[in-house]
């Protein structure tokens, strides 16, 4: 059993939220968040290439449906993050389904030492790091000399047609900064290959996938939304908070189709192994 370990000063702000209202989000709304990005689930799986001999590092795990795919195809996967809530969603989900070679826990990856594996995969966790080339080497030490990163992060803000919509919500913002932990910190394949080279890994493989957002019915997609971006709304007065709410239902109604509510999404999937 691995043992959880301490909170990095960089990651302090993050792991509050992801163990409070952002990570309550994801719990509350599980199906949906899985089904939103299952369209590059086969990809993502196929890059890591698993193998029954296998121990998988699964980081940023959170419902933990990557752990559990990861589990059917290998040795043993240890699923780490940083909501508390999540990780209990994940390990009902992996009891209900019979998987019993995977187990999660929460810790910093930029400060723990959860082994050795042959893998480490995230999907759309390691944009959100506070200290990214500690977080990297870290993970490069955890990695075997033969393993492999293997890694699913958005591409630039302007291909995220979801993003601007859910940031739009309450009126105009600007693009969301490259800096910092946000969900296109690691958008810029340039930086990727600077920051996994400084910390250890060979000059990654990097592959473009451009997939739709799967939101549900326009009902599924509103709750979902207004649970992410609610807290946007809250300073609004009445009229202009009816005003947001009334331009994302003519969004998410522009936008159903016959595979329900989809807005367009672009994703880098890259693998790295060690030097």
């Amino acid at each position: 059993m691995c043992a959880a370990t301490e909170i990095d000063p960089s990651n302090v702000e993050s792991a509050a939220a992801w163990d409070g209202p952002s990570g309550d989000a994801w719990v509350t709304h599980a199906e949906a968040h899985d089904r939103a990005v299952s369209r590059y689930l086969d990809a993502f799986l196929a890059a890591a290439a698993l193998q029954p001999d296998h121990r998988v590092l699964d980081v940023g795990c959170g419902n933990g449906l990557t752990s559990i795919e990861a589990a059917r195809r290998a040795g043993s996967v240890v699923g780490c993050d940083l909501s508390t809530g999540m990780l209990d969603v994940a390990r009902r989900r992996a009891a209900a389904a019979g998987v019993a070679n995977v187990e999660f826990v929460r810790a910093d990856v930029q400060v723990a030492d959860l082994g050795s594996f042959d893998r480490v995969i995230s999907r759309n966790g390691t944009m959100f790091f506070g200290d990214p080339p500690a977080a990297f080497t870290n993970l490069a030490r955890m990695l075997r000399p033969d393993g492999r990163l293997v890694m699913q992060v958005w591409q630039p803000y302007a291909e995220q047609e979801w993003l601007q919509m859910f940031r739009g919500v309450a009126g105009p913002v600007p693009p969301l900064p490259t800096e910092g932990p946000t969900p296109v910190s690691l958008s810029d394949p340039a930086k990727i290959e600077r920051l996994l080279t400084a910390a250890g890994f060979a000059p990654p493989r990097i592959d473009g996938h451009v997939e739709p957002m799967l939101f549900g019915t326009p009902a599924e997609a509103e709750e979902m939304a207004l649970s992410i971006v609610g807290a946007m709304l809250t300073d609004l007065d009445a009229d202009r908070r009816a005003e947001a709410v009334a331009a994302l239902r003519a969004s998410l109604a522009a936008h159903d189709g016959p595979d329900g509510v989809t807005y367009r999404s672009a994703a880098w999937i890259v693998t790295a192994g060690r030097w």
